[in-house]
């Protein structure tokens, strides 16, 4: 998978390895078949799987739309599905019994999360858990009516904070996202939380000029101001609405140029709006890209713009700030910590096309306000170097083994 998710755990995995602790990472095989194998550094066990196909599984590109007397048809299934373990239990506990971990940490409720969580409890092991999620990335992209919506979102917060109780630590990317989680319902919640950062490695993530080879690669003239976006393209990250505000901002800056990097269910429909507009020959749609060059495309913008309304904190927030890139965001979900309105970028009205278009005039034509937001997004960005991360989640690991030890003691 490439999401916010996949690239943190990954991150995290890697990290601890390198500061010498022994780790084993548990996953769905994206063949089908149980096998393990090391990752840089990393124990992987992959398990049993099914191909999920109603959803995409973010590696492979999304196939172009087959058309029917001329209408294009939405997609059903998808060729590469979503990887599922569904009844992972007795390949997790032959894991696990063979690796005697001093901790586990769970990142997802699928059901291996859910095995993990199982298995930890019966051997008196600590589970530290991380909510990467709102309820508004699972009813958003339904389209809900708000009558339906809000008490379908008590049930899935409610779901949340449950788990997360059953566990000994838990940990959220930002202050803003445990308040609107756990403390939004005014009861004690019984398990420590704080927040940790999601991080980024800022030594490759780091302002400078991108390799001048980066511009014909991907056919980007390097002589435009450039708008960039760079995540899953699918319906709940609403790239329309920056394509839309990107229209009306080339009204008054007509050499504005927009970069997408990134694929999803929503990249034909986004190419086609596109097209449309009379924009295409004033966008470029990169897809999937990953490092080096990915470093190299985020130092080619001049401003990064996300309308999403559903991120826990934003990685890809996080990559463009670190890139030295002022920021456009929506005031939704916990990006107020690293897109700071009036300092690094503006922070507009949820689905207010006006606010964004006026956000990227402002800054792509006064040069010294796009200076200063740089300036200051390093140096947001500095606060979320993933060395810091490191640190707190290993504090964290020590603090409920050391719990459970004295408990055990007692």
């Amino acid at each position: 998978m490439i999401n916010g998710v996949a690239v943190f755990s990954y991150n995290l995995a890697k990290g601890l390895v390198k500061r010498g602790h022994e780790v084993m990472v548990i996953c769905p095989s994206q063949t089908g078949r149980n096998y393990t194998r090391t990752v840089d550094g990393v124990k992987t066990v992959y398990l049993k799987s099914v191909d999920a196909k109603v959803y995409p599984d973010q590696i492979h590109a999304v196939p172009e739309k087959k058309k029917v007397l001329g209408i294009k048809i939405p997609h059903v299934v998808y060729k590469h599905g979503l990887r599922v373990s569904v009844f992972p239990q007795i390949e997790v506990k032959k894991a696990l019994d063979g690796f005697h971990p001093d901790v586990v940490h769970v990142q997802v409720s699928d059901p291996i999360g859910l095995s993990v969580v199982w298995y930890a409890r019966r051997h008196d092991i600590p589970v530290v858990t991380t909510e990467h999620n709102q309820p508004d990335v699972f009813t958003d992209p339904l389209k809900m009516p708000g009558l339906v919506k809000k008490p379908v979102n008590y049930l899935l917060s409610s779901y949340f904070r449950n788990r997360q109780s059953k566990s000994d630590f838990v940990t959220m990317p930002t202050e803003k996202a445990i308040k609107e989680l756990i403390w939004s319902r005014k009861t004690e919640f019984p398990v420590p939380v704080a927040a940790v950062s999601n991080g980024v490695d800022l030594t490759n993530f780091r302002p400078g000029k991108p390799a001048s080879e980066i511009y014909k690669k991907y056919n980007i003239p390097n002589d435009r101001p450039i708008v960039l976006y760079v995540g899953r393209v699918d319906p709940e990250k609403k790239l329309g609405l920056v394509i839309d505000a990107f229209n009306e901002a080339c009204k008054k800056i007509p050499t504005a140029f927009m970069v997408v990097v990134g694929d999803g269910v929503d990249r034909t429909r986004m190419e086609g709006k596109a097209k449309k507009m009379g924009l295409w020959q004033d966008m470029r749609f990169l897809g999937k890209v990953l490092p080096p060059d990915l470093y190299e495309l985020y130092k080619i913008g001049d401003v990064f713009a996300t309308a999403s309304e559903i991120e826990t904190q934003g990685i890809v927030l996080i990559e463009a700030a670190a890139c030295g890139l002022p920021l456009i965001a929506v005031d939704k979900g916990a990006v107020s910590e690293v897109c700071i309105s009036g300092k690094n970028g503006f922070l507009c009205e949820p689905g207010n096309v006006k606010e964004i278009s006026d956000a990227m005039v402002k800054i792509l034509s006064d040069a010294k306000l796009g200076k200063e937001f740089a300036e200051k997004s390093t140096k947001i960005a500095s606060e979320h170097d993933f060395e810091k991360t490191l640190d707190k989640f290993i504090n964290i690991y020590k603090s409920v083994v050391e719990k459970k030890f004295s408990d055990n003691s007692a």
